[in-house]
């Protein structure tokens, strides 16, 4: 029987066996975080490539890391809040699935990325969690090897995030506070820029909308400013024009 570089088994089986126990899991009758915490284990020992699993929540914008499965995903995610931007919320505030193949080589978050290569970290992906009524947020998955994810470990990362985003949904239904609802609309408002932005992009440059999207990643960098902002400046810029 095949096996990963971690001695796990071969990914179908290990997919097969992680959706059984999160099947088993009562949602209603489990804390959010340690039902994030079976999530962020079962990713980090399915996903091919996988060395340590994170999921990150932003509430109001303030991100905080809900659950992890070692210190090293921790360090990374806390060094991205403290520059208030990063895959991780990125890909939450834009419903982006992104890739670094080789953080040595990594140019979009150039205030990022030195350090995580210097924790450890030499790759990552990060996949946003299904849009939900109170929150948003990303699975965050990092590796200690370049070039550790393809496609099929995205396609894995996706299904454990709507997982996630499904307890999310579950732990806050009878919790519609002020704050809460308050976060939802601007999480939703950030998005709504963000694809505005990406939008005339597109038609400025005639690229896709990935291709859009890696272009306000930078352009947030460039200048030190959050995703929303950057794509609030761009919106403005057409409505002047």
């Amino acid at each position: 029987m095949n096996t990963n570089a971690g001695g796990r088994s071969a990914v179908s089986a290990d997919t097969a066996l992680s959706l059984a126990e999160l099947g088993r899991i009562a949602l209603a009758d489990t804390p959010l975080e340690q039902v994030l915490e079976r999530v962020a284990v079962l990713a980090r020992d399915t996903i091919p490539g996988a060395d340590e699993v994170s999921v990150t929540l932003l509430v109001n914008e303030r991100p905080r890391t809900a659950a992890f499965t070692g210190t090293l995903a921790l360090e990374l995610d806390e060094r991205q809040y403290r520059n208030g931007f990063g895959p991780c919320m990125d890909a939450g505030r834009g419903g982006e699935t992104l890739f670094i193949a080789d953080m040595a080589t990594e140019t979009r978050w150039p205030d990022y990325t030195p350090g995580a290569a210097a924790c450890g970290a030499t790759s990552s992906l990060s996949v946003p969690l299904p849009v939900q009524e109170h929150i948003i947020g990303a699975l965050n998955i990092y590796a200690t090897t370049p070039d550790a994810f393809d496609e099929r470990a995205g396609e894995l990362g996706t299904l454990f995030a709507g997982y996630a985003g499904v307890a999310v949904a579950n732990a806050h239904l009878y919790a519609s506070t002020a704050e809460l609802a308050e976060g939802m609309r601007a999480a939703m408002a950030s998005r709504a820029v963000i694809e505005q932005a990406k939008g005339v992009l597109m038609a400025e440059h005639g690229c896709t909308a990935e291709q859009a999207f890696t272009q306000l990643t930078r352009m947030s960098q460039n200048a030190n400013r959050k995703l929303r902002e950057v794509a609030a400046a761009v919106v403005a810029r057409t409505r002047r024009e």
